[in-house]
């Protein structure tokens, strides 16, 4: 009976501790070195009228977007690359078809840790729209004022990153060259967008850039993303800051469905001496992905967009 049980005993041990290893496995490799959180959106919004003695013209329109942060953590490394982009029509009876949003936004940062949560870091930034834009409410008929990479502005430079956690991110360059690309020829004219001469397609812009993104959880269901930047050219005027600040207002419905409130705040000299603003509301469908948990943080951290 003894040389039966021996045996046993020890192939129970090997298979126990084999268990007992793999739990160990799994549980390591839930902690990813990539991670996705991301969100995906279409807007819709109409309005009919029939007989209506209060006025008003039939119209329906659309928004599209998407909202990814890519991120790679791995020792001292970090890696951040962002993509936003968006469109929106909307048509209305007797006036036509008009673009309501256009943003691409790309960006990409890779820095090493030499400090706790400060890194030294490289990136670039490209920022331009998909579609022709026009004077007069973005009529196809009036003067064109814009079109794709017309503007399109690359941002690429040295400097630090400060991120202490997944709600805040910091990265100022010292040293940071801007590039404005008019690749339009009808708008290739001195003066549009900075342009030295007629026929300009770049303007060069050495200086430096700051910017920063804020996530805030205002309470269950609603998140607030705050973006700033600030450009100062160290080659000329010095002193004609190019400001942004970009605010999205989140409020999940349920799994699917979202509203949400976004504004955007620009001066730039070179575009028009006067505060750009804009500001969009929608309601419709969202879809969210949140796939990893990252290295230095617990996902309890980056509840901003479940």
């Amino acid at each position: 009976m003894k040389k039966i049980l021996l045996p046993i005993s020890f192939f129970w041990g090997v298979f126990a501790f084999s268990q007992e290893a793999n739990k160990e496995t799994a549980v390591a490799d839930t902690t990813k070195t990539w991670s996705i959180q991301a969100q995906n959106t279409l807007m819709l919004n109409q309005a009919s009228f029939s007989n209506w003695v209060g006025g008003g013209a039939n119209n329906v329109g659309w928004l599209a977007g998407v909202n990814y942060n890519i991120t790679y953590e791995k020792g001292k490394y970090l890696w951040e690359n962002i993509i936003v982009l968006g469109y929106g029509q909307n048509n209305t009876q007797g006036v036509g078809t008009r673009k309501t949003q256009d943003v691409i936004n790309l960006s990409t940062n890779f820095g090493k840790e030499f400090v706790k949560n400060w890194y030294l870091s490289a990136g670039a930034n490209l920022q331009s729209q998909f579609a022709a834009g026009y004077e007069d409410g973005n009529n196809p008929e009036a003067a064109k004022i814009s079109n794709f990479m017309a503007p399109g502005y690359v941002n690429v430079g040295l400097g630090v990153t400060y991120r202490p956690n997944d709600n805040f991110t910091m990265t100022l360059r010292p040293a940071n060259a801007r590039m404005t690309f008019v690749l339009d020829k009808e708008l290739q004219k001195a003066g549009t967008y900075g342009l030295k001469t007629d026929g300009d397609s770049m303007l060069f812009q050495f200086g430096f850039l700051g910017t920063a993104v804020y996530k805030l959880k205002i309470m269950e269901n609603i998140n607030l993303t705050n973006t700033a930047s600030v450009f100062s050219n160290y080659l000329d005027h010095p002193e004609r800051l190019v400001l942004s600040y970009g605010a999205v207002l989140n409020m999940k419905i349920n799994r699917f469905i979202s509203s949400n409130i976004t504004v955007d705040v620009l001066y730039d000299h070179n575009q028009i001496q006067k505060t750009q603003l804009k500001q969009t509301l929608g309601v419709g469908f969202a879809y969210n992905i949140d796939n990893g948990v990252k290295r230095s943080e617990k996902k309890e951290n980056q509840s901003w967009l479940k």
